[in-house]
This record gives structure tokens, sequence and C-alpha cells, in this order.
């Protein structure tokens, strides 16, 4: 997608500050009071993106932990966060900790030299809390810098299970099983079954770079992914075009989309999140989006008037994008990562905190969130949509694979992919969007 999950509705679970409150100055320095060498006594302050009532539930999460150990947290939001960090940072301005989106923006925070390595006793417990895949997204250069702390899972297809009952359908097992189900659905309704959405202000177009991730990652597997992520494998890769090819034979197809909302081309005058209303009052039979979606359907109205009921035999669920073979259980994901700039013993005892799932449950259990910390609980979660999510993040089967796009350079992934996949729906043909895409890559 390029821009971070949260941002995303956020989005990504919007699952995901305290306002009013700056990120720059004294608001961000090192660690406060009068603390011994355990810390007690400190206030290890923290910045990231996460704002609103999300950074309130953020704050909430130590409350147990500050009457435990005796160390004050205090976190404060930013909704430029992703844009100033770095120059905060520079300039001599870093936080004691600050919680990062992207693996990419954690390179470049490491890369001005002032994030510290994580401490011996967090990298324990990432090996110990996480799959191998996360560790490898907070290493930079060989060296490990930052712990995962929540996550998201995209490549979920929103769907309705009472209609589907009703039409006498059954969930697709395989992309071929989408494919087949797509028809029969047009078929039987003579409608438009898929809506979708690219609208996103300056961000318009990163729901398409979602869709074709999936693809790659579904078609082509993790080492053609990691390859393309790192610009070994061209956008005008056959592989690639693949999945623009796949991809297209649902969302460039008239007879299949806007349902709700017009042709192929109102993809792009559609908001991203207003395809929920669609699919909870029935006009839209499918849609594909990230788990963050669930949050927008609190407050959206089924046909008849009344909140939609989130669950497997409900009005609303979801399913994970099919694979090609049944079974595949390859996903893409995104979270965030914790990163230190002091060795104060108040920092690393947060650090190490926020690595538990003593935290991860802490803060799962207050809603809207979850974790792929393998032994958090995943019952916590104020959902069970959420706790399905959590579940399938946890499972050791499961093969995670951050956002493409966020992973790539920025003229690239929130440049010339997020302005190709909007060009791509206006008409523009494959190749030439590749090729205008790919040429992100000499700005």
């Amino acid at each position: 997608m390029g821009m971070s999950q949260r941002r995303r509705l956020i989005a990504p679970l919007a699952l995901l500050a305290v306002s009013g409150l700056a990120l720059a100055g004294c608001a961000e320095g090192g660690s406060s009071g009068g603390g011994d060498s355990s810390g007690k006594g400190e206030t290890v302050k923290i910045s990231g993106g996460i704002t609103g009532s999300e950074a309130d539930l953020l704050n909430k999460s130590f409350d147990q932990f500050t009457k435990d150990s005796g160390i004050k947290v205090v976190y404060t939001g930013d909704k430029g966060f992703e844009g100033n960090i770095v120059t905060k940072v520079s300039g001599g301005s870093a936080p004691d900790i600050a919680i990062v989106p992207q693996p990419g923006l954690l390179k470049s925070l490491v890369g001005t030299g002032q994030v510290k390595e994580a401490p011996s006793e967090v990298s324990a417990n990432v090996d110990k809390n996480w799959s191998k895949d996360w560790k490898t997204y907070g290493t930079i250069d060989g060296k490990f810098y930052a712990a995962p702390m929540l996550a998201n899972v995209k490549g979920y297809v929103w769907y309705s299970p009472a209609k589907f009952k009703e039409l006498g359908v059954e969930v697709p097992k395989t992309w071929d099983d989408l494919l087949a189900l797509t028809k029969t659905l047009q078929e039987k309704t003579g409608a438009a079954p898929w809506c979708a959405g690219f609208a996103s202000g300056d961000a318009s177009g990163w729901p398409g770079t979602d869709w074709i991730e999936d693809l790659v990652l579904r078609q082509s597997g993790t080492d053609v992914y990691d390859k393309w992520v790192a610009g070994d494998v061209k956008f005008t890769d056959p592989q690639i075009k693949q999945a623009f090819d796949a991809v297209g034979s649902i969302l460039l197809d008239p007879n299949y989309v806007n349902a709700g909302f017009g042709d192929v081309k109102s993809i792009n005058s559609t908001a991203f999140a207003d395809v929920a209303a669609k699919v909870a009052d029935g006009t839209c039979l499918m849609t594909h989006q990230a788990s963050f979606l669930s949050s927008n359907f609190l407050d959206v109205k089924t046909k008849a008037g009344a909140a939609p009921k989130v669950a497997p035999d409900g009005d609303v669920y979801a399913f994970v994008l099919p694979g090609v073979k049944e079974g595949e259980n390859t996903i893409e994901g995104g979270g965030e990562f914790v990163a230190g700039f002091t060795d104060s013993a108040a920092t690393k005892k947060v650090l190490e905190f926020m690595s538990s799932p003593e935290f991860a449950n802490a803060r799962v259990k207050l809603g809207g969130v979850i974790s792929a910390n393998k032994n958090a609980d995943a019952s916590l979660a104020s959902s069970q949509f959420l706790q399905d999510a959590m579940k399938t993040l946890q499972d050791p089967k499961t093969t995670l694979r951050f956002d493409a796009s966020d992973l790539m350079p920025a003229t690239v992934g929130s440049g010339s992919f997020w302005k190709g996949m909007v060009s791509w729906v206006d008409g523009k043909p494959t190749d030439q969007v590749l090729s205008d895409i790919q040429a992100g890559y000499k700005n």
C-alpha cells in the first residue's frame, strides 16, 4: 500500500494523541525524573502516529506496568509523525521510544545513527513470542533494532454470510473458485457482485496496490515477492503482469464492478471506506480490504436500517483471499515496530514490556486491535472477527509478508505505484502502466 496501515482507515485495524500535544521540543526529550538503576520514578516518552481515542487506549495499556515498576509512560501521538520524525531525530529531538509504522521508515531512522540496538531482553522476547518473519522486519543490516507491536491482516474479502446463504453459494477455497463464484453471483443477481474504492486524497490508488500484492504473493510465491520488494524483479516482469491480469479479471470487468457506485472508472471516485455501507446493505456482495474495515461497519446500516451483525452467520464477515491451491496460508500484513533512542534503565524496561505477551494482552483487551505475539491471548480481542484474525497471525503455519509498497522506495511504493493503479482503472494499457510504475525507481 505505501501508506501506513493506520492512515488507511486507521486504517489497517483502524485497528487501531493525546490531542493538543506536539511532538516537538521538550515533548520529545529523554527520560525524565530522578529514578534509580531500576528506572523507578522516571518518565519514558513515546512518540508515534497513533492519535485520538486509540492514543488514549495505548496510554491506558501501561497502567499496570506503571504500578508494578514505578516507571511512568507518556505516549504522544502526532498525525504528521511519519513525515517529521526523521528530521526531529536528526535535529536532536528524539523521543525515548518511537512507534514506527513501516520497516522503510525504521531503516531511515537507523540511518540517522540515533536508534539503539534492541536490548538483549527484547531480542529474547521476540525470539520467543513472534515468528522469524517479524524479527526480520525489525532488523537492519544484520542488527536487530525494533520489536513488533500491534498488527493487522491484509487481503480479506468482506461479504454477507446471509446473502451467500440466500443465494446458495459458499466461501471459495481457491482463486479459481473465487472467479467461479464471481461469475455465479453475477448470473444469479444480474448485477455486479464486487465493489471497490481507490479514492483517498493524495494517497488515491493504494487499495489497488493491496490487490496486486496479494496476487503476486499467491501466484508467484514469497521468493518472487521478496525480490520484487527489493527491486530485483521489475514491475515489467511477466510475473507482475500476471498479477495485474488476475486482478483485472475482476476490477476491469464491467459485469463485475462497481456495485452500488457505477462502472469500472467509478472505482477511482469512490472513497475506500465507503464500500462498507454497500456491503452492509447487501448492494455489494464482495469487497477486498484489510482487517481494519471491521471498524467501518460500526457506522453503517443494513437494508432494514439496523446495525449489521459482524459474524460468520451474520450480515457481514470476511474470508482471507484464497490462494491458487487450497489450504495455502500465505498472507500480507502490516504492523508497528518499537525503536529506542536512549540506553536508560527505564527505557529498556519499557521496551522489554512492549515486546511481552503482557503488553499485547493489555492493549488487545481494550479493543479494536490485534497482535501477532504468539503467546498473547487471542480470546481477549474485542470481536470474533478480530479473534479469528489474531489466530491467523499466531498460527505457526501462516507465512507472513509485509505490505510490499511499504517496503519499496517512496517514489514507487507511495508514488508511481499508487498513481499507476489510478491510471490502470482509468483505462491505460497494462504494459504502459507497468513501465510508468517502474520509472518511479529513477526519480
